[in-house]
């Protein structure tokens, strides 16, 4: 099985990027999903959360007030390392959970949407890294006027990740997302071809 890092800046498009690649037939393995079941009401992950910020960042319903998190820890690079602390084992814990399940399964092509995948330093988790990119300007657009975020609050955001500049030097593949989604699809389509050529290979090379 081909394991796929699949990653990209805030607003870069790579979710629609995932989402194209399972049009295609890869199985996905989204870390904003992992994200969310690991800080589940009655999550050591979550009781973690709530002892260190306090129950301001805990809804009436038990569930974490995503929102007033991100206000905390996007506003200082200490805060933001000790979330991801606490946040980024249990996440890659139960990718790798869902990994060996599909490997069980004989899936060919698994993506694994990591959004930090070079702050975390799982590199050598995946196979092949796959970098969706768009222009700042842009990213900071949709992050405004699409997602309803001040601007202030989305410069922070974009600030704490890594510049693309360098991210782009580190991956095998680079999705451009700067025109249309007509466009991004025909380059996630040129995308999967290489992939499914390259997992066709691994596939080989390891028998």
């Amino acid at each position: 099985m081909l394991v796929v890092g699949l990653t990209g800046n805030i607003a870069s498009g790579k979710s629609t990027v995932a989402r194209l690649l399972v049009e295609r037939g890869a199985q996905l393995i989204d870390s904003d999903v992992l994200a969310r079941r690991a800080v589940e009401p009655g999550t050591p992950a979550l009781e973690r959360i709530v002892k260190r910020w306090g129950p301001g960042v805990q809804r009436a319903d038990g569930t974490l007030d995503r929102a007033a998190l991100r206000r905390i820890v996007f506003s200082d690079p200490a805060e933001l390392r000790a979330l991801d602390a606490i946040v980024h084992p249990e996440v890659e814990r139960l990718r790798q959970r869902d990994l060996s399940e599909a490997r069980a399964a004989g899936v060919g092509v698994t993506v694994c949407d990591i959004p930090l995948l070079f702050e975390a330093g799982l590199e050598s988790s995946v196979d092949c890294i796959v970098l969706v990119d768009a222009p700042a300007h842009v990213r900071l657009d949709r992050l405004v006027n699409l997602r309803r975020i001040s601007p202030d609050e989305a410069q922070a955001m974009m600030d704490a990740q890594l510049p693309a500049e360098s991210k782009r030097k580190r991956a095998h593949f680079v999705v451009e997302n700067d025109g249309s989604l007509e466009s991004l699809r025909e380059r996630t389509h040129a995308l999967w071809d290489s992939l499914t050529r390259q997992a066709s290979a691994f596939t080989r090379a390891s028998v």
